[in-house]
């Protein structure tokens, strides 16, 4: 399967499964209820890269209160469409999160491996609050005790692409999230 050929990587795209007007309806919610929450004290906004920096980045601009913004990376997929049940945090934060109320920005809750290691790590160094907004939510898969605070959508178990998330790091560019074609990957 070659994804950097324009056919094969259109033939990725099985069905749209959230608009681009869906997700900013829903970015827009969210923002509000974070700034009703947060309002008047210290936010950091915890990006987990890569899949989840254009949701980041529209949510921090929907969120009409002071915040600052750290990333961290973590992988699990390394360029599968499931999880390897291994998680490698392959970039931390470089705020102290103790004089902060945290809120952890993930593109999806899967199985959940990744982001409970995220979760433990955060908690470890004491930060005010802590909290999860996921953009999807997919239960179904969840193998650890998991949920986020806030979850913009749930999602049956397929595989996404879109809006961030991603397939050997094509399809992050789409505006939209779908579901990929697994088809692709028996030719």
């Amino acid at each position: 399967m070659q994804l950097s050929d324009r056919d094969t990587y259109n033939r990725g795209i099985k069905r749209i499964m959230f608009t681009e007007d869906d997700i900013r309806a829903a970015v827009q919610k969210a923002g509000r209820f974070i700034s009703e929450e947060y309002s008047g004290k210290p936010l950091l906004l915890v990006s987990v890269l890569k899949g989840a920096f254009i949701f980041l980045s529209d949510l921090c601009r929907a969120i009409d209160v002071p915040c600052e913004i750290d990333f961290m990376e973590a992988k699990s997929y390394f360029s599968d469409t499931k999880s390897s049940g291994s998680v490698a945090v392959t970039m931390d934060l470089r705020h102290d999160v103790s004089q902060y109320h945290v809120i952890i920005v993930e593109d999806i809750i899967d199985t959940g491996r990744t982001l409970s290691e995220i979760v433990k790590l955060i908690k470890a160094r004491s930060p005010l609050s802590l909290k999860i907004v996921t953009l999807l939510d997919k239960p179904s898969r969840r193998v650890v005790e998991l949920d986020a605070d806030y979850s913009l959508f749930t999602i049956p178990d397929s595989f996404v692409i879109g809006y961030g998330l991603d397939l050997a790091e094509f399809y992050r560019n789409l505006p939209y999230i779908a579901e990929f074609n697994t088809d692709l990957l028996d030719e």
